[in-house]
């Protein structure tokens, strides 16, 4: 097992890959939190618009949003690096031949480039929710279109940890306590009745762990 704030991962900038928002703070607060003090965090980048874990889809796209940017500042401690959205709707992804598929990989591809960014963490591909493997599969696109190297961190919200026999593993840091739990708040419409009938976050997803564990494939 390898820590992120040793070698050869130190220095390295990250960008995360969220399939919804209260992904990044389910399964990759403590990496956001140590790569914004490091200074090594290139963005966080959300998949989907959210819309479909209650009814009223169309109004809960700009509180997602909303809610998102709060938890992002409270991981990071900063403004200056507000999340993007690629606004696929919810639960409805994209194959990897479809034409919206390939124009979110160029962007991602393009964005890479530009800020320099080493790594993708993102949802594992053996995830059971369709926008978890989704983001995988484009998050690999990515990385097989890059010019340079680029690794790809698969991190696991709702499903089985990796064949660890297939899959290098990464720690990061502890959080501070409390710090994840108070970005997890931001994102209300997931954790209460504000909006009606609809996903609720269960109570045993709530308790998070101090650290993020990530799994790096070996090279076959």
């Amino acid at each position: 097992m390898q820590m992120l704030d040793a070698k050869p991962w130190r220095g390295m900038r990250w960008l995360i890959l969220a399939p919804h928002p209260d992904d990044e703070t389910l399964g990759a607060a403590a990496l956001i939190s140590q790569m914004a003090k490091a200074r090594c965090l290139a963005g966080v980048v959300y998949l989907t618009d959210g819309s479909g874990s209650h009814e009223d889809g169309g109004r809960l796209v700009s509180v997602r949003k909303r809610e998102a940017a709060v938890a992002l500042r409270r991981l990071t401690g900063s403004r200056a690096a507000p999340p993007r959205h690629l606004g696929w709707k919810d639960a409805m992804p994209f194959q990897s031949d479809h034409p919206r598929f390939a124009q979110s990989c160029r962007t991602l591809t393009a964005l890479c480039q530009r800020l320099h960014v080493d790594a993708v963490a993102v949802t594992a591909l053996a995830e059971p929710h369709c926008d978890h493997s989704a983001a995988a599969r484009l998050a690999y696109a990515v990385q097989g279109a890059m010019a340079r190297r680029l690794i790809v961190a698969e991190y696991v919200v709702w499903g089985e940890v990796p064949d660890r026999k297939a899959y290098r593993i990464v720690r990061s840091a502890p959080m501070p306590t409390g710090k994840r739990g108070h970005a997890l708040r931001a994102h209300r419409s997931q954790l209460t009745a504000s909006h009606g009938a609809g996903f609720r976050l269960p109570k045993a997803q709530q308790r998070m762990t101090a650290r993020d564990t990530l799994y790096v494939r070996r090279a076959a």
